[in-house]
C-alpha cells in the first residue's frame, strides 16, 4: 500500500484562531477547506506569495460583500502549517499594520525554530 505524508499541524500565532473565528460562517469554510489543503500536502486554490512579509510566506484569500478576509501562514516546516496572522481588510491595499503583524509572528516562529533546532541537535 502507498504511504501517504501525515497531515501537517496547524500552528496558530497571536491571535489568528481567534480572528477567524470570528469570519463569516462562508468565509471561514472556505478559508478552512483551504487550509485543509495544506496540511494535506496539497496547492490551495487560491493564494498568493506575501513577499512583503518574507520568504516561504503567503495568503490565503476570501471575500464577500462585506470585506476581504486574509489568512497569512508560513509554509509547511517540518510538518507544521504556521498561520501568522487572520484579518478582514475593506480596501484591496493590505494595511502596513497587517504586514507588520504577520512579519513581527514569522521573526518569532523562525526564532523558536532555530531555538528548538538547537535543542535537537543538544540531545544528539
Amino acid at each position: 500500500m502507498p504511504e501517504f505524508p501525515k497531515d501537517a499541524l496547524i500552528a496558530w500565532e497571536g491571535d489568528s484562531k481567534e480572528v477567524i473565528s470570528s469570519f463569516p460562517d462562508a468565509a471561514k469554510q472556505n478559508l478552512g477547506f483551504q487550509l485543509r489543503l495544506l496540511q494535506q500536502g496539497q496547492q490551495p486554490t487560491d493564494y498568493r506569495a506575501m513577499r512583503a512579509v518574507g520568504p516561504g510566506v503567503f495568503e490565503l484569500r476570501d471575500q464577500d460583500e462585506r470585506a476581504w478576509y486574509r489568512v497569512i501562514y508560513l509554509s509547511r516546516i517540518h510538518d507544521v502549517v504556521h498561520v501568522l496572522h487572520c484579518f478582514e481588510k475593506r480596501s484591496r491595499e493590505t494595511p502596513a499594520k497587517e504586514i507588520n503583524t504577520a512579519r513581527q509572528r514569522l521573526k518569532a516562529v523562525r526564532a523558536r525554530i532555530t531555538r528548538e533546532k538547537k535543542h535537537d541537535e543538544r540531545k544528539h
